[in-house]
């Protein structure tokens, strides 16, 4: 054989172990785009049971992959989810995780492991786009008009394009990596906490002017026409639009998957829809009789189905893994007069369960769970239990990398549950808590479910149509087979089953851990 024909042939078998090795790898290690969506509950969704709106882009998404029944966030508000969700680490484990103020500092600190920076170690090019609200810089905070850093590209991200806080918190500017875009240096941005001047509009003093009135809370800084918490002033040439968020967060991320086709991506498309202020862009508004609540549903579907288009336009719906969730259940008056209670009508937003944002009720943390990647999840129904604190190790496991034993350390490798895999088994247990580091938890193993209240007799119970003060002891028991809505407290017919629980959550919270090292 000639020295020429020996060289073809090896580059014919190079070409050919190369094929097969990207194909393995496309097989192997899909792209990941988890969609999260904010103060969404069980029921807001017609593929969960809704019959007053229609959400005809999630309930697709649905139908071509798993829908689970059993599908959780770590917590009932939105700050402590989303460090759960990227940390793997259950946030009452750290302090100041509860719901950050407009000049939070950095939450997650560089050297931090995260879902982010697990992919970046398989390769893959990562990106958040839409709400943050776990801070930016330093331990003083943010200098808004210099580079915001540490931030999310300490973190594993490659890059960002984010609502820096929540919308109801000032200031209402984009960031992108390390900067505020189309900010003018004569025209500085300042945040703070106190009122720059006597003269400040505010929604005390200029609540007349306000096209979306307060009922509390939210009555500082004015800007297009909504007061909002904290105060801020100039950077007048870099604000936004309400109306224009949605729009935005998919514009730049399809320019992120159009980057990234030939590559390994990983998006974590971060909705602010369907939290305060509700203010759906135009074409939205009036859409349903639920009113802006409503609306904004319809919003984030019609996002959702621009994403899955891209994917298809780009045939990368095979090579795709989808994760649709929430960072908290659901919440009518939030601190507007948005009328989302007044239009409420039949409509469930927590489904069978009873409370909602803020609560340690199943309708706090149990909420839509889709699990879609065309070809290799089949289409179903899982009671698999799984989190999106689960999020981190199953990712890492399905890209074969490697979690080091002091990072992710309540996150649970589910990810054979999320392929819908029939004899995969999900959690066995999930510790489920309200905000911050206030003591409520909820506990559920198997079956059962254990409520530790912090002591204090009253506490908050949100349910669908009213913020409640409701008398509760310190622990309940409730057993949700029977008892979905946690109606039938059984602590007294079930002692031993409470006992065992009341140890066990103590345990799980002592050591600093849930996942086996």
């Amino acid at each position: 054989m000639s020295v020429r024909i020996r060289v073809l042939l090896s580059l014919v078998t190079c070409l050919f172990v190369s094929f097969f090795v990207s194909v393995a790898t496309a097989h192997d290690q899909p792209n990941f785009i988890v969609i999260m969506a904010d103060d969404m509950g069980y029921g807001d969704l017609s593929c969960y049971g809704a019959t007053e709106l229609s959400t005809p882009n999630i309930d697709k998404l649905a139908s071509q992959g798993m829908r689970f029944t059993s599908g959780y966030c770590s917590a009932s508000t939105c700050t402590p989810t989303r460090y759960s969700l990227l940390t793997g680490n259950y946030a009452f484990r750290k302090k100041g995780t509860g719901i950050a103020p407009p000049n939070a500092p950095a939450i997650i600190k560089p050297g931090t492991e995260t879902i982010a920076s697990l992919l970046k170690k398989a390769g893959y090019q990562t990106a958040v786009v839409g709400k943050w609200h776990l801070g930016l810089g330093g331990e003083t905070g943010p200098d808004w008009n210099r580079q915001l850093k540490p931030g999310p590209l300490e973190i594993g991200f490659d890059t960002c394009f984010l609502l820096p806080t929540t919308n109801d918190r000032v200031p209402q500017v984009y960031v992108q990596d390390h900067r505020v875009p189309n900010l003018d240096p004569n025209d500085p941005l300042w945040v703070g906490n106190k009122k720059p001047s006597e003269d400040h509009p505010t929604g005390i003093t200029h609540r007349d002017t306000l096209k979306m009135d307060w009922s509390h809370g939210h009555n500082s800084t004015i800007h297009n026409g909504i007061s909002r918490i904290g105060f801020y002033t100039g950077g007048h040439a870099a604000r936004f639009r309400d109306e224009d968020l949605a729009d935005k967060w998919v514009e730049k991320s399809i320019e992120f998957i159009e980057a990234n086709k030939e590559k390994p991506f990983f998006l974590f498309f971060s909705s602010h829809d369907l939290h305060v202020p509700r203010m759906p862009h135009e074409r939205f508004q009036g859409k349903t009789k639920l009113g802006y609540r409503g609306d904004s549903i319809v919003q984030l579907d019609w996002c959702v189905g621009e994403l899955m288009n891209t994917l298809d336009r780009l045939d990368l719906a095979e090579e795709t893994m989808v994760v649709f969730c929430s960072d908290n259940g659901p919440v009518m008056d939030d601190g507007y007069k948005d009328f989302a209670l007044q239009k409420l009508g039949s409509h469930k937003a927590a489904g069978p369960y009873t409370g909602g944002k803020y609560s340690i009720y199943e309708g706090g943390t149990r909420t839509p769970f889709i699990t879609r990647w065309t070809g290799h999840i089949p289409v179903g129904v899982s009671d698999k239990m799984v989190c999106t604190i689960d999020l981190a190790a199953s990712f890492a496991s399905l890209v074969e990398v490697d979690l080091p034993s002091d990072a992710c350390v309540d996150s649970f490798d589910v990810s054979q549950a999320l392929l819908g895999k029939p004899d995969a088994q999900g959690r066995d247990h999930l510790i489920q808590q309200d905000n911050g580091n206030r003591g409520n938890y909820g506990f559920r193993v198997g079956d059962w479910k254990l409520q530790r209240h912090d002591g204090k007799t009253a506490r908050n119970v949100v349910v669908e149509r009213q913020l409640t003060n409701t008398k509760v002891p310190k622990f309940q028991l409730f057993y949700l087979a029977e008892d979905p809505a946690e109606q039938q407290n059984v602590i007294d017919q079930h002692p031993e089953v409470a006992e065992q629980l009341k140890e066990k959550l103590a345990t799980l919270i002592e050591q600093g851990r849930s996942r086996p090292e």
